[in-house]
C-alpha cells in the first residue's frame, strides 16, 4: 500500500497483482487485505509449488502468455523473503 500511495495510485488501480509463490493462502490473504477481485491476482503456485526466488518472474512470464496482461495495464509485482525481508515493484506494462 505505501508503494501505490507514494506514486499517487490506489488499489483500484492494480490491473494486476503477482506476489511471490511461497504459499496460496497467503497470496489469497494479500488479495483479500487489498480486496482485489480474483481476475486482479496472479497465482500459479498451484501447478508448479513453490519455485523460490524465480516464483514472481515465472508467474509474470505465465499471466503474459495467458493474456492476463495488457499493454498500458499497471501490474504490481510483490516478493517476500527470509529474515521478513520484502520487495515490490510497480510498473507499467
Amino acid at each position: 500500500m505505501e508503494g501505490l500511495m507514494k506514486n499517487g495510485l490506489q488499489k483500484d488501480n492494480i490491473d494486476m497483482l503477482i506476489p511471490h509463490q511461497a504459499n496460496l493462502r497467503i497470496a489469497q490473504f494479500i488479495q483479500n487485505k487489498f480486496g482485489l477481485r480474483d481476475d486482479q491476482v496472479f497465482n500459479n503456485i498451484q501447478k508448479y509449488g513453490n519455485t523460490t526466488a524465480a516464483s514472481v518472474i515465472i508467474a509474470l512470464t505465465e499471466a503474459w502468455e495467458e493474456d492476463k496482461i495488457k499493454e498500458g495495464d499497471t501490474v504490481v509485482l510483490a516478493a517476500f523473503g527470509s529474515g521478513f525481508t520484502w520487495g515490490s515493484v510497480i510498473m507499467k506494462w
